[in-house]
């Protein structure tokens, strides 16, 4: 967020937690796996550990997976991969567990008011501070309340009138400044991808065509894959794709099949 970007803390949070920390101290207290609810799915085949969707696609959450290793899949249960969301609350129902009515979860789980930008700018007051709105021409069209309360695509909340509806299109942490432009400026061919991870193979050693996602509730597009190193990849949309999000990731598929993902550095074209 500091950086003018719209990180996915689901995914970090799995990283760097639920299997980093985590997985590490039930290792330590000798534990042969770990298990989690997510929708999700992992077999061996080939010599190497997949992870596949989950079965119930309408809940499926491989995309927050992508960033998983060979030796975390390895000792990794997803018991309810193979389930949908119904059954595992009729599950939970029988067994008198207090969470089989809860509601779903949409936002960042550990701030009780699920309101990041208050949460940021009270342990970071500096990137909260009002800066100019500006159009791609570099004119002041208003003045924005800190740019770590938006992110690419928004329209609402920016407040400001003009003669057509205007979106953010760019944000520039070093000048404090919001960069806002119609809504043909989101669509965007390209971009590229960085601490890229593969599951199926270790490396990208030429172009692979994929279906993509920019965003967890994005729909998937077809895409050609180009690595430029080994963690760095460009990945070029066959239909442009709008307000694709420096910060987000992208995660790559082959049917039901996650060959991958990484983070978006920005847009080429």
């Amino acid at each position: 967020y500091l950086r003018g970007r719209t990180p996915n803390p689901c995914i970090r949070c799995n990283e760097f937690i639920k299997f980093d920390a985590f997985f590490k101290k039930a290792k330590e207290l000798g534990a042969d796996f770990i298990a989690t609810g997510h929708y999700a799915r992992i077999e061996f085949a080939g010599g190497r550990f997949l992870l596949r969707k989950g079965l119930d696609f309408t809940k499926d959450q491989s995309y927050v997976l992508y960033p998983m290793t060979q030796e975390q899949l390895k000792h990794t249960l997803l018991p309810l991969g193979k389930l949908r969301k119904e059954e595992v609350r009729k599950i939970a129902g029988r067994l008198n567990l207090p969470v089989a009515g809860k509601r779903e979860s949409q936002e960042i789980c550990f701030i009780p008011d699920k309101k990041y930008g208050e949460f940021i700018r009270k342990h970071f007051p500096e990137a909260a501070k009002p800066g100019p709105i500006l159009d791609r021409e570099g004119r002041i069209l208003g003045k924005h309340k800190g740019f770590i309360f938006y992110t690419i695509g928004q329209r609402k909340g920016i407040g400001i009138s003009a003669g057509r509806p205007l979106y953010v299109a760019s944000i520039d942490p070093e000048k404090n400044a919001i960069i806002v432009g119609g809504e043909e400026e989101l669509f965007k061919a390209e971009l590229i991808a960085s601490g890229v991870n593969f599951i199926p193979f270790e490396k990208l050693e030429q172009p692979l065509e994929v279906r993509a996602k920019i965003r967890y509730r994005h729909l998937e597009a077809q895409a050609l894959l180009t690595p430029l190193n080994e963690k760095t990849i460009r990945v070029k949309f066959k239909e442009l794709q709008r307000a694709i999000t420096p910060g987000q990731a992208v995660v790559f598929y082959k049917e039901d099949l996650v060959i991958g993902g990484g983070t978006i550095e920005f847009t080429a074209i």
